[in-house]
């Protein structure tokens, strides 16, 4: 099994790769400038999954004074979860993920939530094997005016 540990300044390189490999409608620069603040956040906190000295995951979370079908506040809340397809369905995920949890347990939050668009059923699937329960679906609109 692999490492589960905090993220350090010298994994940017990595942890960017793999940012963008979820996130790749983001550019280079936006991610940046977003890892430096979540470094830096003590509001937020970055764990990764470390195998032989390659990063193959990643879960990154923060405290919401609320969050969608939580009663209590702060909430924890995974703003972000990828595992390297290569490596999915080892528990990787899980492991980040109770990482997660238990650095929001130690900032005093009784509960964790987290959100996916409506079309990712991988994700909707391993929330739900996590013991996570959906709280309710939403629909964005938009229009130019």
């Amino acid at each position: 099994m692999p490492t589960i540990r905090p993220a350090t300044p010298a994994d940017s390189p990595q942890w960017l790769a793999l940012r963008l490999a979820l996130w790749d409608d983001h550019t280079e620069e936006e991610m940046l400038a977003e890892m430096k603040t979540l470094r830096q956040d003590p509001q937020q906190a970055v764990f990764l999954a470390e195998e032989n000295g390659v990063l193959i995951g990643f879960a990154e979370t923060s405290l919401r004074k609320y969050a969608d079908g939580c009663d209590t506040s702060p909430v924890g809340y995974l703003e972000g979860w990828y595992v390297a397809p290569e490596h999915r369905r080892t528990g990787i995920g899980s492991a980040l993920v109770r990482a997660a949890e238990t650095w929001a347990r130690a900032q005093g939050c009784h509960e964790m939530a987290s959100d996916t668009w409506l079309e990712n059923e991988t994700s909707i699937r391993a929330h739900l094997h996590l013991g996570y329960e959906e709280a309710e679906r939403l629909v964005h609109f938009t229009k130019k005016i």
